[in-house]
């Protein structure tokens, strides 16, 4: 399975999904400052950054449909919306690892697949290339890991259901983390092989 670039269908700026990606944007400071708020000496509020997090994983599989059977797939949104989703992802990580929830190594992880993805870009802007599309294993890496975060902080209470959660939870990290590594391969192979197409052109 590989990354590949969608097809720009309009250069609309205003459309529905892009609203929803926008809208995405938007939640992320809110779930920061909700999940951060207790080492701050604000009350627990776990509750509604559970639901920030739900609402932009809502949006996140909206936007995307949306775009599809619309026909209004465009450049910005190809931008917003892996924007929105890794934004999210270290947000989670930046808020769960400061209150201890999350361990330092598995936020680590995942931050060196994020530096390693943006180590690529300055490559492909050199020839003339923006980020590539998101692949569905990359989707499906984020779906996981999104899923994970909330049952992370359903876990962090007491009880049978906090118990459970926190065990699917880390299901949901092992396999969101795998996912989110091979995709960051399949992502560094395209890339290549795009560098390559052109460097050939060139000569």
């Amino acid at each position: 399975m590989e990354v590949q670039e969608t097809r720009v269908q309009t250069d609309r700026v205003l459309t529905i999904p892009n609203l929803l990606s926008m809208a995405r944007l938007v939640g992320v400071p809110i779930f920061l400052w909700l999940i951060l708020w207790p080492e701050f000496g604000g009350p627990k509020v776990d509750g509604w950054a559970i639901l920030v997090l739900m609402l932009s994983g809502i949006s996140d599989y909206l936007d995307g449909k949306l775009a599809r059977r619309w026909g209004q797939i465009s450049r910005l949104g190809q931008i917003l919306d892996p924007a929105a989703d890794r934004l999210y992802v270290l947000s989670t990580l930046l808020g769960l690892t400061w209150r201890g929830i999350l361990p330092w190594w598995v936020t680590a992880i995942l931050l060196a697949r994020e530096l390693f993805i943006a180590s690529l870009l300055p490559v492909l802007a050199k020839y003339g290339y923006g980020p590539l599309q998101v692949s569905f294993l990359g989707k499906a890496a984020t779906f996981n890991l999104m899923y994970a975060f909330p049952l992370l902080l359903i876990g962090d209470g007491e009880g049978w259901l906090a118990t459970i959660a926190g065990i699917v939870s880390w299901a949901f990290i092992w396999w969101g983390t795998t996912l989110y590594w091979w995709s960051g391969i399949l992502y560094a192979i395209q890339a290549r092989r795009i560098v390559k197409a052109s460097a050939r052109t060139a000569v």
